[in-house]
């Protein structure tokens, strides 16, 4: 048994969240023992698991601000990780023999130094190109914290990315890192999507509206994740069919915490109202995960809007519960989705996407085929098994290396 301590800045309902809570698991199912430390953690808004005793949570430096006046997200949350790590490293008694880390790597050094425990981080995707630098005051304010960025994962004992579209982002960016990171799929929890639920549709759309066919998009209410081309290209297929009836829900993780959630629900209503499609889109703030579930077995489509997306955990959710999957062809999807087998690449196009959603609504069995491919690739590539196996492996090498 090796006791694994996870530093997390905000533990949340994302995909970061997520894959960290599987991560606890899957090492929990090894037998290890596991706590997570985070700056952040409201039982409203995050996974059942870090709320039902199932995985052990800390918060320490919630009293520490998440912004400036709104501004200074990211030094706010440097901050709030060298806390906690300090807090793990000398206010705690959990004297962890492995420290996974990840989304901010400041917390590494503080662990090197005061510490002689390997620290495994897990990089999402490098925060210094998510960040804007258009602005001179903004390249003045990143400049530091990018150049720390690099420095702070180079320190990590073992760095593992979420895709090999990822992995060769980490080396173009981060040129002072000589060390390859290995590939660490995010994976699904089968058991979570095997249980038994009711059709939710009619509670979501309304009882008296009757559809046929349902599009499906999740992802955060965040402008980067380019929900207004589900809707656009929503909008066209909708012009296209007339009177077919056809609904789209739009479903997104919302923390009225963040003012970007906050004015892009608001920039995305008003875009639905432009193309005159109250009716038939319906729009759903941070569902329950009974409810997504539910969703994803009774839709019939996933659409799925980000550009150069990392990785993204949904399509695998959708492909598992048999919906085919329209998608950006760039970035993760590129692994997951099987062009023509288990969904389209397209372009991020209105047109594009159109084409393929009304292609699926007039070939239903086509569909149904691609669902069943999509659920199989899931299953062979993307186990929660393999993705326990390979971590397990991970956490072992990295205690047989400090001895």
């Amino acid at each position: 048994m090796v006791k694994v301590v996870f530093l997390h800045p905000d533990l949340g309902i994302g995909g970061a969240e997520r894959l960290v809570v599987d991560a606890a698991l899957a090492l929990q199912s090894k037998g290890h023992e596991i706590h997570i430390v985070t700056s952040y953690h409201d039982p409203g808004h995050s996974f059942p698991e870090t709320n039902d005793g199932t995985i052990a949570v800390t918060v320490s430096g919630n009293w520490l601000p998440r912004s400036i006046f709104g501004r200074f997200l990211a030094l706010c949350a440097y901050v709030r990780m060298v806390w906690a790590s300090f807090y793990t490293v000398f206010f705690s008694d959990l004297n962890p023999q492995v420290y996974f880390c990840d989304q901010v790597s400041m917390c590494i050094p503080v662990l090197k130094t005061f510490t002689r425990v390997p620290v495994l981080f897990y990089c999402h995707f490098p925060d210094l190109l998510l960040a804007s630098h258009r602005t001179w005051m903004q390249k003045i304010y990143r400049t530091p914290l990018d150049w720390l960025e690099e420095k702070t994962t180079g320190l990590a004992t073992t760095t593992v990315v979420n895709s090999h579209f990822t992995a060769g982002v980490f080396c173009d960016t981060f040129k002072s890192i000589r060390r390859r990171p290995q590939v660490l799929y995010p994976s699904l929890n089968f058991e979570s999507f095997d249980r038994e639920c009711g059709n939710s549709l009619s509670s979501v759309i309304g009882t008296d509206k009757k559809v046929d066919f349902v599009y499906l998009s999740i992802n955060r209410y965040e402008r980067k994740k380019n929900l207004g081309l589900a809707i656009k290209a929503f909008g066209l297929l909708k012009s296209s069919l007339g009177s077919a009836k056809i609904h789209l829900i739009m479903v997104g993780g919302y923390d009225d915490r963040l003012i970007e959630n906050v004015e892009h629900y608001d920039e995305l209503q008003k875009l639905v109202i432009a193309f005159n499609l109250s009716e038939s889109v319906t729009f759903l703030r941070s569902p329950s995960d009974e409810t997504k579930t539910c969703l994803l077995k009774n839709c019939q489509t996933l659409l799925y809007t980000p550009d150069k997306e990392h990785f993204g955990i949904v399509p695998l959710e959708a492909m598992y519960c048999q919906l085919p999957v329209i998608a950006v062809n760039s970035g993760g999807p590129l692994e997951t989705v099987e062009d023509h087998r288990t969904g389209y690449l397209c372009l991020s196009t209105a047109e594009d996407f159109a084409e393929k959603m009304q292609y699926l609504f007039e070939n239903p069995k086509i569909a149904i085929k691609m669902g069943e491919r999509g659920k199989q690739r899931v299953i062979q590539h993307f186990s929660f098994h393999s993705f326990c196996h390979q971590l397990n492996d991970l956490v072992g090498e990295l205690v047989v290396s400090k001895v």
